[in-house]
């Protein structure tokens, strides 16, 4: 599914979990194992039901918050019933609470990002980062290759659909005109895209929660480099020979960046600096370093709009408020259907590890298969439903593994997406800026490729982080 604006997965956008909350959750009362009660098995029809109106959001336009938001309603309504029954009354309130908690800090982490993303848009500093790059006059291979290239490296520090929106802007700019080009080269893109978000903290939703969670530290992230790295190359070279060296026509397009927009850029970075320093010197919940960097936006924000104001004042003898820089407009355009999935998600997945289920989910499958093969299955699973709640629920279980696993967990869940294009925010966001050109069938015909640069990845991740397979991992 995994249909989110750019906003949404805004690369420095996410946090779920912070110190105390690890610590209220080490402490808080074990779920009991109601999942063959009457209320266990109508909770997990529920949130079915739920589900699969989120993957048909396409099919009947019903946006995707709206069906979780009513199933963690109903489920929350049903664990209170279940524990009753047992005698438990308050230990609900207490696990619902935890859940609350959650989002509360997810929700605050996002509408600062959100804001810092939104408000470098409006300056146009991606606009004028399109125009350069199509204006060079570079053949199609170096097109293909450098718009990988920077997919790869800008999705770390912003959000996977953003970086593919303005790669796909740029293919298209060029190539308009031919259409296996553009495909194939939109392919690359999302693979790159999402290969690029799994080696840092910021690249994903994923990686933030695992982050957020103390299971892997700032650093160790960047373990993940080489194995994201040839995730996207395997394929990248089985693609390039489908690329003609032909040399479009140069476009002469220039776009100016606006006012204090590579200042934003700058306090974009600070910020994200923050967030981590918060989170590894403090100890404190990353989400406070973030809305300290919002707060210092509105700040910078007011004196663009003075500026602005007697900019329109002494050219037209007039202000047009709708010209001038306003950060709170900004603010309003977060992407709050997302922001109420995320919700929901969280508080549906909480019912359902209330009522025992991800208790069974883990036993059945981390010690069934063997972490190495669960860790798989959840990134081919993440090409199906969105890596989300399945990361979450991995989360949620927390399962006995080593520091490798985790990564590896977390190399799965964010490539994983790449397999299909609907696997991912940058799949689904190409194929209605290439509609006709870029659709499922043609990235079907290629999923052998990106499945080799899959199992090469995880082989990479295997022999070289063999270490961190034996260094284990406490719970939270």
């Amino acid at each position: 599914m995994k249909r989110y604006s750019a906003q949404a997965l805004a690369v420095a956008a996410l946090t779920l979990f912070a110190p105390a909350l690890a610590h209220a959750s080490a402490i808080a009362p074990a779920p009991l194992d109601l999942t063959g009660t009457g209320y266990g098995i109508a909770a997990i029809l529920v949130f079915t039901v739920a589900y699969i109106l989120v993957v048909a959001e396409e099919a009947i336009h019903l946006r995707k918050s709206k069906p979780v938001m009513v199933a963690a309603a109903l489920i929350w309504v049903l664990v209170p019933l279940a524990y009753q029954a047992h005698g438990k009354v308050d230990l609900p309130g207490e696990l619902l609470r935890d859940n609350i908690l959650e989002y509360a800090e997810l929700l605050l982490f996002l509408l600062a990002a959100m804001t810092y993303i939104n408000t470098l848009q409006e300056r146009r500093v991606f606009d004028a980062l399109r125009a350069w790059l199509v204006s060079r006059g570079f053949t199609l291979r170096g097109i293909f290759w450098i718009t990988g290239l920077l997919g790869f490296f800008i999705s770390p520090l912003a959000d996977n659909l953003t970086t593919a929106l303005l790669m796909g802007a740029v293919v298209l700019a060029v190539a308009r005109d031919r259409p296996q080009f553009v495909a194939v080269s939109c392919i690359n893109i999302v693979v790159a895209a999402n290969a690029g978000g799994a080696f840092s903290p910021f690249g994903d939703i994923t990686t933030l929660m695992v982050w957020q969670k103390h299971i892997v530290t700032f650093t160790q992230f960047f373990n993940l480099f080489l194995p994201a790295l040839v995730n996207w190359l395997v394929p990248a070279v089985i693609l390039s020979f489908a690329v003609p060296r032909c040399r479009p026509d140069p476009l002469a397009e220039e776009v100016r960046i606006k006012r204090g927009g590579l200042v934003i850029i700058g306090l974009f970075l600070l910020t994200i600096g923050a967030a981590v320093g918060f989170h590894h010197f403090l100890h404190l919940p990353p989400m406070l370093g973030m809305m300290a960097g919002l707060g210092v936006l509105k700040f910078y924000g007011y004196f663009i709009k003075l500026a602005e104001r007697r900019a329109l004042l002494a050219a037209n003898g007039q202000v047009d408020e709708s010209r001038v820089f306003d950060v709170f407009a900004q603010l309003q355009r977060a992407e709050w259907d997302t922001l109420m999935f995320f919700y929901g998600v969280i508080l549906c997945v909480g019912g359902l590890s209330a009522l025992g289920y991800l208790a069974l989910a883990s036993s059945t499958v981390y010690t069934g298969l063997g972490p190495t093969w669960a860790n798989v299955l959840v990134g081919l699973l993440s090409a199906i439903v969105d890596n989300i709640p399945v990361m979450y629920a991995v989360l949620t279980m927390h399962p006995d593994m080593s520091l490798g696993q985790w990564l590896l967990v977390t190399l799965t869940a964010g490539v994983g997406g790449s397999l299909l294009s609907i696997g991912s925010a940058a799949g689904v966001g190409l194929m209605g800026q290439a509609r006709g050109v870029y659709t499922f069938f043609a990235h079907l015909r290629w999923t052998w490729a990106i499945a080799l640069g899959y199992a090469a990845s995880i082989g990479v991740h295997l022999w070289l982080n063999a270490a961190q397979m034996r260094v284990m991992v406490g719970a939270p």
